[in-house]
């Protein structure tokens, strides 16, 4: 079945207070892609940002991001009053998120509306059936605090070992810290809940990210150290990142620490099935960070400065990808295949059976043969302008060079007249992928301004976009669903 969707971070959208929340701006957008026609929204990592404000470097793979939730809608709940809202500064840029200030604000905020939370049966139902992963993540977050944000690889031996003396008495010292976190933690799934369930009535359906990795400071190492590639003081033998190629001599260096994919496999991967169940339950489609990671990842010494004395070592393979389909059958997933992919990687996804990713920004960088252009894909892939970590379509046309770019004019038959961009939106809608997926930058035909991430650096320009006001408007659904309709993407005509 065609269909097709649009790619947005919640962050993104307009709204006071500094950020993107799951409040109206965000029921406003779910009216949009319906009256648009699409059947996806596509967003990034629900999960808490980290190290460089990425919803890639999380300290939980289950906890939900806090900035998101929305202040109006706790003011509905009796939870807050404007006036408290009022009395933080939430910055005065409209287009872009300053994540200082949601850091240093946003908890304070969300403790005013604790002071008024009474607790109940549906808050601990929530706490109950989230105990797998909840007490250990609230305890974390309450220790950063004792300990002033430092890693849990720093702190006292006791709790940093998890001696069970030391955690029951942190436990008991941090209760009321502990029971906050919690609150915040069903004060999000509330919300979600309320939109995901407003996006169903309008038959939009979620894809959400997973991201293969997780943070050395995380909740999950700190809790499941058994898992990952640590010696017996909890330091890393091994991290993540990519090989020297044509764009960085050095490589990338991810620093996460590496999975005991042995050991796993012993286990089931039930950490990995449970992780990828409660994605399940947030998201309608999984898309699966780095898949090539699961064929082999690059294994670099922990310490190096670089990636460059890094190693390829196999990954679980096909046993793990049969497992999860197996044990989790109703999960939808998209395959993260971009990168440096081998035919091994091929293989594995193809075996899989999940659909890869097609992104029309790679196809024309040389008159070479390139499975990135649109009459070598298979049905079975999703078609993309640009995903997040990929320039604007605009700013790819403003950069790239004059061969490309009169490659892509003669290709896609593009005009003036129709628009650039929009002459590239339509080569992905009538492409064979059975889903195609549009950057809301690329419908809203911006520049550089606008990307959302440079993978590889640290800049304030990584995850801050924002839309303005009024983004949708000027006739945007019509000429959406003209589109999607010309192309036989409708799925109820």
């Amino acid at each position: 079945m065609r269909t097709s969707g649009v790619l947005m971070h919640i962050t993104s959208l307009p709204g006071p207070y500094g950020v993107g929340t799951m409040g109206k701006q965000a029921f406003d957008f779910v009216d949009f892609l319906h009256k648009a026609g699409q059947k996806y929204w596509q967003i990034l990592p629900l999960t808490p940002t980290g190290y460089g404000d990425s919803p890639y470097q999380s300290c939980s793979t289950y906890a939900g991001n806090h900035y998101l939730i929305d202040l109006p809608l706790l003011v509905e709940d009796g939870l807050l009053d404007y006036e408290q809202i009022n009395s933080f500064d939430w910055g005065t840029q409209a287009d872009r998120v300053d994540f200082g200030i949601q850091y240093q604000n946003r908890l304070k905020v969300l403790r005013l509306a604790y002071d008024r939370f009474q607790g109940g049966e549906d808050f601990q139902n929530f706490c109950a059936e989230n105990e797998n992963w909840l007490p250990d993540f609230a305890l974390f977050m309450a220790l950063k605090e004792k300990f002033h944000g430092q890693s849990w690889y720093t702190w006292e031996e006791s709790v940093k070992f998890r001696q069970p003396d030391a955690m029951a008495q942190a436990t008991a010292l941090l209760q009321e810290q502990i029971r906050f976190y919690c609150f915040v933690q069903y004060i999000f799934d509330k919300q979600w809940r309320a939109l995901r369930a407003y996006a169903r009535q309008q038959d939009v359906r979620i894809i959400g990210d997973v991201p293969i990795y997780v943070p050395y400071d995380s909740a999950d190492v700190w809790s499941n150290p058994h898992w990952f590639q640590l010696d017996e003081a909890m330091n890393p033998t091994a991290v993540a990142g990519c090989p020297p190629d044509a764009f960085s001599e050095d490589g990338q260096l991810w620093g996460n620490p590496l999975y005991r994919w042995d050991l796993l496999k012993e286990d089931g991967y039930q950490w990995w099935i449970n992780r990828l169940a409660a994605a399940g339950k947030l998201y309608d489609v999984v898309r699966l960070d780095h898949f090539r990671g699961f064929e082999a990842y690059w294994s670099v010494p922990f310490g190096d400065a670089t990636a460059k004395n890094g190693q390829w070592i196999k990954g679980p393979g096909l046993d793990f990808m049969n497992t999860v389909k197996a044990k989790l059958p109703q999960l939808s997933m998209i395959a993260e295949d971009l990168g440096f992919l081998t035919q091994e990687v091929l293989d594995l996804r193809d075996d899989s059976g999940f659909p890869g990713m097609k992104v029309l920004e790679f196809a024309f960088d040389s008159r070479e043969p390139s499975e990135y252009l649109p009459h070598t894909y298979p049905r079975n892939s999703v078609c993309y302008t640009g995903t997040h970590d990929n320039m604007t379509m605009r700013q790819w046309f403003e950069s790239a060079s004059s061969d490309a770019v009169d490659y892509a004019t003669e290709y896609m038959a593009l005009s003036d007249r129709e628009g650039m961009v929009w002459g590239v939106i339509r080569t992905a809608m009538s492409s064979v992928s059975d889903l195609c997926v549009i950057q809301m930058q690329d419908l809203l035909d911006l520049g550089g301004e606008a990307r959302m991430n440079f993978p590889g650096t640290m800049t304030s320009a990584n995850w801050t976009w924002r839309a303005r006001d009024g983004f949708t408007g000027n006739g945007l659904a019509q000429r959406l669903c003209r589109l999607t309709r010309l192309y036989g993407r409708l799925e109820n005509e």
